[in-house]
């Protein structure tokens, strides 16, 4: 039998009775392109791909660093979805006060 659980509240979620929503989050590194057309730029790109595919071989299984690349899924059950949809980056909420125009 498949048990689901909110990912942020931690209930139970039954999935004949209750709604469940699927959340998936995928983030990576924003890099400058580079200038293609410039002369000067005389490297070798494929050994340079290959050179970092080497090191990351060596390191201790991580390809891409999640400070590179990240993938999330979660469940949540309805009433944490509507928190997240209503502030999904989890920004503090400023009250803004009304001065009067003295």
């Amino acid at each position: 039998m498949i048990h689901f659980t909110c990912d942020r509240c931690k209930r139970v979620l039954d999935h004949q009775e209750d709604l469940r929503y699927v959340v998936k989050i995928e983030a990576c590194a924003a890099m400058e392109a580079c200038d293609v057309d410039d002369p000067e730029d005389d490297r070798d790109h494929l050994l340079e791909i290959h050179e970092i595919l080497e090191r990351s071989d060596l390191e201790s299984g991580n390809c891409v660093g999640d400070d590179i690349y990240q993938k999330m899924r979660f469940d949540l059950c309805p009433e944490c979805y509507r928190k997240f949809a209503r502030n999904p980056i989890g920004r503090e909420v400023v009250s803004h006060l009304g001065f009067s125009q003295n």
